[in-house]
């Protein structure tokens, strides 16, 4: 039985009808994450259906074939067929045929009214020279993709159909809203680029690191709040790194790559769904095709690509009973470098010239800025911390310290005197609550601001705040990270 259609995909079905009216026969539907691409492809089938028309609908991998089927059976098409070996549904004369990429590279394709391209933006040189083929030119291909910006993609489709956005989705609520931390940043000066993304080599010898990988898990552990969490990794080495360290760690993790069998990643995601696993380390996948209840990711791939950094993000904005937001521990600077998903866009497909002209005239966009307080990444232009209500002061560049003049760096520029004394007060009342050596205080607040608390020695003794533990819990990762072997702290109480 078909699901109501959302006013979002009501809207992308009249545009996609008034782009076929206007004499398009390459339109790309961009449908993001949790638009309900499968209702709205459900709704293109039964539509073309209505009107006696033979469809085939293509997925990017054979992986993909038998979840479309079962899509397609819960929104009441029932007259398919899969184009696959010796697929058990294999049956030529069905409406509706179901195929990969892969697949009808080994075939002779059978006329059809309707091609409908899943993941559009995973471009094969197979579908370009099949939609230029003069036998299929009346033949309408529609492309589905949350990403629809593969460089030259404008050169194959020639309609670009977006209703609405991730943003929009988001205050709608068919979409989670999410926070972003950067609890660490790798050291990628050595990492070459190559087609536009990091080498991989060379990202998995900076990022497969014991200290960066030991701060994956005991971020995790301060700030996933133990929810059901996907973890993305460079590669296979990397991957089964970092599960192993959750492990160690007593956090029930499991491991999928590209050859993970398909049984196997079934039975995964039964015990992911019934809590047995918290976490799913992956490589190269989890990107697509996904629909798992994940309410934390750890992005520990860091990429240059918009598409990635889109695809892998979108598998936790699902919403889902009692979800209140997606919490994202960013590992590899991909948000501070790219900006949030929300504020990545385009308006045009890319051909090789349209694009590149249109974001010529454009203003480049204010990336977010990390809290220096708690890590947390704020929308640019937002003085206030909205996760620690902290809020930095403009100060001028000369301040005067014990009679002595001090030239102020980026670090000192953190708060005013009476804040100074606000936090001093709270570092000496945790070092006394927890008997820590005469001095700790001092040298920890020389650590936050750069000078030494001799202008607030009178400051009284405070009750830690949050923000202030959480701080000093940074401290403690930092300092454990420098040691060989990792070392999981508990959070600082």
């Amino acid at each position: 039985m078909s699901r109501t259609l959302h006013p979002h995909q009501v809207k992308a079905l009249d545009s996609l009808r008034s782009s076929l009216m206007a004499g398009f026969r390459r339109p790309m539907l961009q449908a993001s994450t949790g638009f309900g691409k499968t209702v709205l492809a459900g709704a293109i089938v039964k539509n073309a259906r209505a009107k006696g028309k033979r469809v085939l609908f293509v997925v990017p991998a054979i992986a993909l074939i038998d979840q479309t089927v079962r899509s397609f059976y819960a929104e009441g098409i029932r007259d398919i067929g899969v184009i696959q070996g010796n697929h058990p549904m294999t049956n030529s004369a069905a409406p509706v045929q179901v195929a990969s990429v892969q697949t009808l590279q080994r075939r002779a394709i059978p006329p059809f009214d309707l091609v409908m391209i899943d993941e559009a933006h995973r471009w094969f040189e197979m579908v370009g020279q099949w939609m230029r083929d003069d036998g299929w030119q009346k033949v309408p291909f529609i492309g589905l993709s949350a990403t629809p910006w593969t460089r030259g993609l404008g050169k194959h489709y020639d309609d670009l159909i977006q209703v609405t956005t991730t943003a929009e989705l988001i205050e709608a609520g068919y979409l989670s809203p999410f926070r972003v931390y950067a609890p660490s940043h790798p050291d990628l000066g050595k990492v070459r680029t190559v087609a536009g993304d990091y080498h991989e080599g060379d990202l998995s010898e900076a990022m497969n690191k014991p200290a960066l990988v030991a701060d994956v898990v005991t971020t995790w552990r301060q700030r996933g709040e133990n929810r059901p969490t996907f973890v993305f990794a460079v590669d296979r080495a990397h991957a089964k790194h970092l599960q192993g360290e959750f492990e160690k760690a007593g956090i029930g993790c499991g491991y999928i790559d590209a050859y993970t069998k398909p049984d196997e990643r079934e039975a995964m995601f039964k015990r992911f769904s019934a809590g047995e696993l918290r976490v799913i380390a992956s490589v190269g996948c989890l990107t697509t095709g996904v629909d798992l209840d994940v309410r934390c990711i750890c992005l520990c791939r860091p990429t240059r690509s918009e598409m990635l950094y889109t695809q892998i993000v979108g598998r936790g904005l699902r919403t889902a009973p009692g979800k209140d937001h997606l919490i994202l521990l960013d590992h590899s600077d991909s948000t501070l470098r790219l900006g949030f998903v929300t504020d990545i866009h385009h308006d045009v497909l890319d051909d090789g010239r349209e694009r590149q002209k249109a974001e010529a005239r454009q203003k480049p966009e204010a990336l977010p800025k990390e809290c220096s307080a708690c890590n947390f990444l704020k929308p640019a232009k937002t003085p206030k911390c909205p996760a620690c209500g902290f809020k930095p002061e403009r100060q001028s560049e000369i301040v005067c310290e014990d009679g002595q003049l001090v030239e102020m760096t980026p670090i000192r520029k953190k708060a005013k005197a009476d804040e100074k004394a606000f936090v001093f007060g709270q570092l000496r009342s945790y070092a006394k609550s927890r008997r820590l050596r005469e001095g700790w205080a001092a040298h920890k607040f020389k650590e936050m601001f750069g000078v030494w608390p001799n202008a607030h020695r009178l400051a009284p003794d405070v009750e830690p705040t949050p923000e202030i533990l959480g701080w000093i819990k940074s401290r403690q990762i930092a300092f454990a990270n420098r040691r060989k072997e990792p070392t999981y702290a508990a959070a600082a109480e």
